[in-house]
């Protein structure tokens, strides 16, 4: 089993890769800019590069953007402590300067990690494992749209999902794509005649544990507004790590 050490040094060094800087970068009290470089093992969630992106782990911000916009960042961030940039008032000083260049911010991602130790839960639900073979069948059902992406993705397949059944019809879905090979991000969803009972956590414990079992670092990602599931993320075991964003071209 991993330990605490072991997991905050991993993920700062996904994303140190992603940020263009170094692992230690991220636990600094001064807020760092870097030039967007793609590097060959960063996460992929779009097919377009981000013109800008930006995360905390608390103390001060790491963000790596376009070298056009960067006499304007280190204004914009002068007398500011790195995480308050994430603030709603900051925000909007960002995307009014990033319309400039056609590209707005989307939504910030609320990442939770748990505690580096199985749950061991058990549940008297019964329970199907779908492995990656097994999870092809599924795509493009829409009862599904947290626990698995919309198709499949060889920069971060689907890996694992767990379902719980009734009889054969299935209560809810938690599946995780291997975003990084050491990085396996969960989603979760819950048919609306089972929301309430507990399924949601029952299954997110399974596959956390699994997870951690298979030698990767399960996380989960959440907005600020979504109670119901920062609830499950919390239930579950894990905490709150880190708040990265990015910008988007604008529609």
């Amino acid at each position: 089993m991993l330990t605490q050490e072991e997991i905050d040094h991993r993920i700062k060094t996904q994303l140190a890769y992603e940020f263009n800087c170094e692992p230690e970068d991220f636990s600094g009290e001064e807020t760092l800019i870097t030039s967007a470089v793609p590097h060959k093992k960063r996460r992929i969630f779009s097919e377009k590069f981000p013109f800008l992106q930006m995360a905390t782990f608390g103390t001060n911000a790491v963000i790596s953007a376009d070298e056009r916009i960067h006499p304007w960042l280190r204004e914009w961030v002068k007398g500011k402590q790195g995480f308050w940039l994430f603030q709603h008032e900051y925000f909007f000083e960002l995307e009014e300067e990033l319309r400039r260049y056609g590209v707005k911010m989307a939504p910030t991602h609320h990442m939770f990690v748990p505690k580096p130790e199985l749950m061991g839960i058990t549940t008297g639900l019964k329970v199907r494992w779908l492995e990656q073979g097994d999870i092809m069948a599924y795509y493009g059902r829409e009862e599904f749209p947290n626990a698995l992406c919309d198709r499949f993705y060889p920069e971060r397949p689907d890996v694992i999902a767990v379902t719980a059944l009734d009889g054969e019809k299935i209560m809810g879905m938690a599946g995780c794509s291997a975003d990084s090979p050491e990085m396996w991000q969960i989603g979760i969803d819950v048919c609306p005649a089972y929301q309430g009972m507990g399924v949601g956590k029952t299954l997110v414990s399974l596959l956390r544990d699994e997870i951690f079992r298979r030698g990767a670092i399960p996380y989960y990602g959440t907005s600020l507004s979504n109670i119901r599931s920062r609830r499950t993320a919390l239930s579950c075991g894990f905490l709150p790590a880190w708040i990265e964003t990015v910008s988007e071209v604008r529609q």
